[in-house]
């Protein structure tokens, strides 16, 4: 029991110093990203091939979105990341990467600016960075990340904790499933969200469709800072 309690207080102990790990991690990001400019975060799987076609629309939707002045925003990986920081760099624009240390997938791909890539030990402290400085979301196909990273901008966006952006899903064949659940399921069956919330997402087929979308978008508001 007294070995128990030993290792417990142990645990308490290391936890506290990590917050200083933590803030470090908050304080570098806020230094660095604020300085960068408006930007769309491009979300997606990272085993993507470079021959899949939604690899080819991340490449697609990223020069586009640089052309048009975004600097884009990504996990710093391969796939879909790589894509998107691949067409960052086509279209002129600055190229983002928030990288994480992960066992199997995640290495930071070449198409980053080196002045812009970014490391990070802390999942949560990452996605702070994609939502705060991003102007927009851009979502391709992926996995449990990916859907972590939508939702989360849906929640915020939802509650107001943060200004409204676009978030644009590519791939009318990969979402429409998860969109007709969320219809008939969330709303109708058991009104767990509003009609007005699904009016924050808008599903694509095409890089030039997705790039509208944000551009109409700020039409009508303002490019401004998250919280």
């Amino acid at each position: 029991m007294n070995k128990i309690i030993k290792d417990w207080n142990d645990i308490k102990i290391n936890d506290s110093w990590a917050i200083f790990k933590i803030v470090a991690e908050f304080v570098e990001g806020y230094d660095r990203m604020a300085k960068i400019g408006p930007c769309v975060s491009v979300f997606g799987s990272a085993r993507t091939k470079e021959e899949n076609k939604y690899y080819q629309l991340g490449v697609e939707v990223s020069k586009l979105l640089a052309e048009g002045g975004y600097g884009v925003i990504t996990g710093g990986g391969p796939g879909i990341m790589e894509a998107g920081n691949k067409g960052a760099q086509l279209g002129g624009g600055k190229s983002v990467g928030l990288n994480i240390d992960l066992p199997f997938e995640q290495n930071h791909n070449p198409y980053i600016d080196q002045k812009h890539n970014l490391e990070f030990d802390y999942f949560f402290v990452r996605k702070v960075m994609f939502v705060k400085y991003a102007q927009g979301f851009v979502v391709l196909p992926g996995g449990f990340g990916t859907l972590d990273e939508l939702f989360e901008a849906l929640t915020l966006i939802q509650t107001k904790k943060i200004n409204q952006r676009p978030v644009v899903l590519i791939g009318k064949e990969y979402w429409t499933g998860l969109m007709d659940w969320i219809k008939s399921t969330m709303l109708e069956m058991e009104n767990n969200v509003s009609a007005k919330d699904l009016e924050l997402i808008k599903v694509v087929d095409t890089a030039q469709e997705a790039y509208a979308a944000i551009d109409e978008f700020y039409k009508h508001h303002e490019l401004s800072p998250n919280f």
